[in-house]
């Protein structure tokens, strides 16, 4: 009799986010800083960082050859290497600016073709009772990986000589590497990997006629709980009349510990709530709250509140989301990480589209303007949603 290989506990499966909490960390936070030194102008900066975060829905169509050949832990070392690679061109590049926009660019692609290995890897692999935890520790050390990083990595590019600092922060997307080696991996589905493409292209095609995957879909494309306001709110410290000090420890070290929060709290409730109501709960307090901002009053104080509420609102939302996302995958799915990374990709959709509506409703009414669209926005998406998932019989297969 065979025994089964021993799976880690999901707080520890959850640092194999730690590679692309550190490749977002250089890439948010480290490289925007740098262009800025170099007198980039902000503008030029915002657009590719918008390149490099729509890596993270672009990838949809190529996420199925996760679930293709190989196994899912030869993909996920092979573009962790490639994420490291790109991280490290990217500094290098940051000169040349057409050189650097590509490479940056890859980075966001492999770092996200990265998580989505993983994702599909370790979401199948966990029992059923433990796929919640683990999906609130993914995104865990997302956000808090993510300001840790940001603080060591600025540290090492200033600490240590150019080349040598670049090659370190490169190396840093590889800490995960070990975890990769030690969690169990099945070999590729041997029926997938046999087949031709356009065979496995027929049968991804039909995993997604299933109506628990239209309905992730459906929630997650809808601009119900992305809080795409944690990207820009950073922006409104001065019309709180916070310093600029106050405002990097509090989109920083304070925003990484309040969606952590966020983050662990989610597999508590999901035992008392189906996953996709308290992700549309999230979504409605969170509306609420953004509300609430317009009339509150333009201090110090209240950004805090407002920079805090807002990260861990989104560490919630972003946590229930993998929740769902992991009860749809199921157990022993072949297809795991091509559903991981269609699903996950599709909830990175609405942080675009929201931070634009949010970015022209500032041009017509300032940070109300702002907080007043996002605010009615989502809250009328989650009312909608939550009617339609309340009268269909659909909820219980993604419950």
């Amino acid at each position: 009799m065979t025994r089964s290989p021993k799976i880690l506990p999901p707080w520890l499966l959850g640092w194999g986010y730690l590679p692309f909490a550190v490749n977002a960390a250089v890439s948010l936070i480290a490289i925007p800083d740098l262009l800025a030194s170099s007198h980039v102008p902000e503008a030029q900066i915002a657009t590719v960082t918008s390149l490099y975060l729509a890596g993270g829905f672009l990838v949809i169509p190529i996420s199925p050859l996760l679930d293709w050949r190989f196994s899912r832990r030869s993909y996920a070392i092979a573009f962790a290497v490639l994420t490291a690679l790109c991280t490290f061109g990217a500094l290098i590049l940051i000169p040349n600016a057409p050189l650097f926009t590509a490479t940056f660019f890859l980075s966001g692609i492999t770092s996200t073709m990265y998580a989505n290995a993983v994702g599909g890897w370790f979401g199948d692999l966990v029992p059923t009772e433990k796929k919640d935890s683990l999906g609130g520790w993914f995104q865990a050390v997302n956000f808090g990986g993510t300001g840790v990083a940001a603080a060591l990595v600025i540290y090492l590019l200033r600490l240590l000589p150019q080349l040598s600092g670049q090659a370190t922060v490169g190396a840093l997307t590889l800490l995960g590497l070990p975890l990769l080696l030690l969690t169990p991996c099945p070999p590729a589905d041997r029926r997938l990997a046999s087949e031709s493409f356009r065979n496995f292209a027929r049968d991804v095609g039909l995993l997604f006629r299933r109506k628990n995957v239209h309905w992730a879909l459906a929630i997650f494309l809808a601009p119900s709980a992305s809080f795409a306001l944690t990207n820009t709110i950073s922006g409104f410290g001065q019309q709180f009349h916070t310093s600029d000090e106050m405002v990097g420890v509090l989109a920083g070290a304070g925003g990484a510990a309040a969606g952590a929060l966020g983050a662990l709290l989610v597999p508590r409730l999901t035992r008392r709530i189906s996953p996709v109501a308290l992700y549309l709960l999230v979504g409605l307090v969170g509306a609420a709250f953004t509300l609430s901002l317009i009339a509150a009053p333009r201090d110090p104080a209240m950004f805090g509140v407002a920079s805090l509420g807002e990260f861990f609102l989104q560490g919630a939302a972003f946590s229930a989301a993998n929740v769902i996302t992991f009860r749809v995958i199921g157990h022993d799915n072949p297809l795991a990480a091509t559903q991981f990374g269609v699903l996950i990709g599709a909830s990175q959709i609405p942080l675009t589209y929201m931070q634009m509506i949010d970015g022209h409703a500032y041009d017509f009414g300032g940070i109300a303007g702002t907080f007043g669209a996002d605010a009615l926005i989502s809250g009328a998406a989650c009312v909608i949603l939550g009617l339609l998932y309340w009268r269909s019989n659909s909820k219980i297969a993604v419950a």
